[in-house]
């Protein structure tokens, strides 16, 4: 009886270590996405207008923000942030502009 029972915990022992471990899914990557301006104040949008107008026209005619998509706006206007000396919230508040109309 003692061999039994002795053989049955060395059994259950050999397939519960044998057993595959299971974790947990690791989490989605977050996605990157534009700045979110849907939620951005009349007054983002107004200082935006106002530094679209003084910093871009200063080197060339202002295009209508209806010219480009959204999503076209974005790497057009990284390039200019860069020419123009524009820190990341002056460049959100530009966008958050350009998409509002």
């Amino acid at each position: 009886m003692k061999l039994k029972i002795t053989s049955l915990a060395l059994l259950a022992i050999v397939i519960y270590s044998c057993a595959p471990k299971v974790a947990p899914p690791p989490p989605p990557p977050p996605v990157a996405k534009a700045p979110d301006v849907a939620v951005a104040a009349s007054n983002d949008i107004a200082e935006g207008k106002e530094l679209y107008e003084n910093n871009c026209a200063k080197c060339h005619k202002l295009y209508d923000p209806k010219d480009y998509s959204d999503q076209d706006w974005l790497p057009i206007l990284e390039v200019m942030k860069k020419k123009a000396k524009l820190s990341d919230a002056q460049h959100d508040k530009i966008y958050a502009y350009i998409i509002s109309n």
